[in-house]
């Protein structure tokens, strides 16, 4: 006669195994499909502070100038940040790239604080230059996945996604009280770049 006890024991134990090796069988298994591939492409932007606080900075940095720039400086990020993933993925590592990606939070994250207004084409030029490295790094790791353009697919989503966040939140210049909250956040991302650029985050 089997024993209860030893019974549930077991099933206790076997439930446990598939829970333990349940996140490395869906890790395994995202890296070779397509879904996975996107997946982790809109993953990569999202869940790294520092690309997350650049690309708020752009729409926020958009908003506060105005037409054009609320529509033109989110359309040249994600297109230099493809160019800037086509060199990643034919010229491999590029020194000093996370560092110029930190300082990108820091740039963007000021002239947010600062209200700077420059000539549009000049804006362009700043957004498109950081734009750049944060789609090599994207680049570099294209080579390595099974599914690179359902991968490129999710991160420039997502690019577009927080630009649009940040084209949101810029929207609060509208009011006078708005003007400081946007500001402040400028200031915030600022001290993130900061962060990251003295390795303390």
């Amino acid at each position: 006669m089997n024993n209860p006890h030893k019974s549930h024991l077991l099933k206790f134990r076997c439930l446990l195994l598939l829970l333990l090796a349940g996140p490395s069988l869906a890790q395994a298994h995202t890296e070779t499909n397509t879904l996975g591939g996107f997946i982790a492409g809109v993953r990569h932007p999202i869940t790294g502070l520092d690309h997350v606080v650049a690309m708020v900075a752009v729409g926020l940095w958009g908003a506060y100038l105005g037409a054009p720039a609320i529509w033109l400086l989110p359309v040249v990020f994600p297109l230099v940040m493809a160019v800037g993933g086509a060199f990643g993925v034919l010229c491999g590592p590029l020194p000093g790239v996370e560092m110029t990606i930190a300082l990108s939070g820091v740039a963007l994250g000021w002239v947010v604080l600062t209200a700077a207004k420059p000539p549009i084409w000049i804006a362009a030029c700043i957004v498109g230059f950081f734009a750049f490295f944060h789609g090599y790094s994207h680049g570099v790791e294209l080579p390595r996945l099974a599914n690179p353009f359902t991968y490129a697919a999710g991160f420039v989503i997502a690019t577009g996604l927080l630009h649009l966040t940040g084209i949101s939140l810029g929207l609060l210049t509208h009011w006078r009280w708005g003007q400081m909250v946007v500001r402040g956040l400028g200031g915030v991302i600022t001290l993130v770049g900061l962060g990251f650029v003295f390795g303390l985050l």
